[in-house]
């Protein structure tokens, strides 16, 4: 699968590559992102060296750094994954860095892949699950049509305590309308 360029209004995103290393780092660093969506993964710096080197041949999903139009530092990391063509169907992730957050940007970079997903890879439902905790992004989420479909009750952890996973899906015709 083509791993495309999307240019959007105020974004552009461009796969991940080589180059994004010192990004990706600081995304899986921080531990407000991690926090946020539940990552409990420990990674090196060599770890995101190799995935940023190799993350374009991999099958399945299409990862993307969220840019300005202008400038080709890498703001966030968008990815559509678990793409099964034969049932229409993927995963999104959306993951901004600290100090980009809140600005719309993600708002248009969802927005960009949903098309690509819907209308270029003719997909008919696009999934994600999103931490309870994360209200930001539930809202973000559902303001661009996506359904609460499930609960997953108390399947990550928020420092000491729990929270649920909040299963979020959105349909082709929904998106269209």
């Amino acid at each position: 699968m083509e791993k495309p360029t999307l240019q959007g209004e105020l974004i552009r995103l461009r796969p991940i590559g080589p180059e994004d290393v010192d990004a990706v780092w600081d995304l899986v660093s921080d531990p407000e992102s991690a926090r946020l969506t539940g990552r409990t993964e420990v990674y090196t710096r060599e770890m995101v060296a190799e995935r940023c080197a190799t993350i374009a041949d991999r099958p399945g999903r299409i990862d993307l750094a969220v840019t300005t139009t202008g400038s080709d530092e890498m703001l966030g990391e968008m990815v559509l994954k678990h793409i099964d063509l034969q049932s229409g169907t993927a995963d999104l992730r959306l993951v901004m860095r600290p100090l980009h957050r809140g600005r719309g940007l993600g708002t248009e970079a969802i927005g960009l892949v949903l098309d690509m997903a819907f209308e270029g890879l003719g997909l008919h439902r696009i999934g994600l699950t999103v931490l309870s905790i994360n209200t930001r992004a539930i809202a973000l989420y559902e303001g661009l049509g996506f359904q609460t479909e499930g609960r997953l009750r108390e399947a990550f952890r928020d420092g000491d305590r729990r929270c649920d996973g909040i299963v979020m899906g959105l349909l082709a015709d929904e998106y269209r309308r």
